[in-house]
């Protein structure tokens, strides 16, 4: 029973994880287990000793509440930074494609302008040495045969 190590030191009434040690009357006792933290009446959080003898048990409960806060935002911040990557990279490729659409969307303009300037020339040519088949021109090309 933690009540045998009373009078003794803190020490050696931790060295039993069931026990809890109070500094204001120098006592060992039992961990109350149906109370997360031990009542005030039992011992005062700032006097309460478990685990280590050098830090209290109310300076005990802010380190663990700091570190588990941490932890949890640091999870909610690499989720939502995840879900943002995630996301933007989902939108990346649509933006690429629509750009890649448009240069080539262009280039093929481009390419028919050319080929009708082209035809245009070629036509100018063949009209001018009498190869162009037109309607309106009475005259053609006399091949013998």
């Amino acid at each position: 029973a933690c009540s045998e190590f009373s009078q003794r030191s803190c020490e050696e009434c931790l060295k039993n994880v069931s026990c809890l040690w109070c500094y204001t009357n120098n006592t060992c006792i039992d961990y109350p287990v149906r109370s997360i933290l031990p009542p005030s009446s039992l011992c005062s959080l700032s006097n309460a000793r478990w685990g280590v003898c050098w830090i209290n048990f109310e300076a005990l409960i802010i380190a663990v509440a700091v570190v588990a806060g941490l932890i949890l935002v640091s999870i909610a911040v690499c989720c939502c930074y995840c879900c943002y990557c995630r996301r933007r990279s989902r939108s990346r490729p649509d933006e690429e494609e629509e750009r890649l659409a448009r240069k080539r969307e262009e280039r093929r303009l481009q390419s028919l302008q050319r080929k009708h300037e082209r035809k245009l020339k070629h036509d100018e040519i063949r009209k001018k040495y009498g190869l162009l088949q037109d309607s309106d021109n009475p005259y053609s090309r006399f091949e013998n045969e």
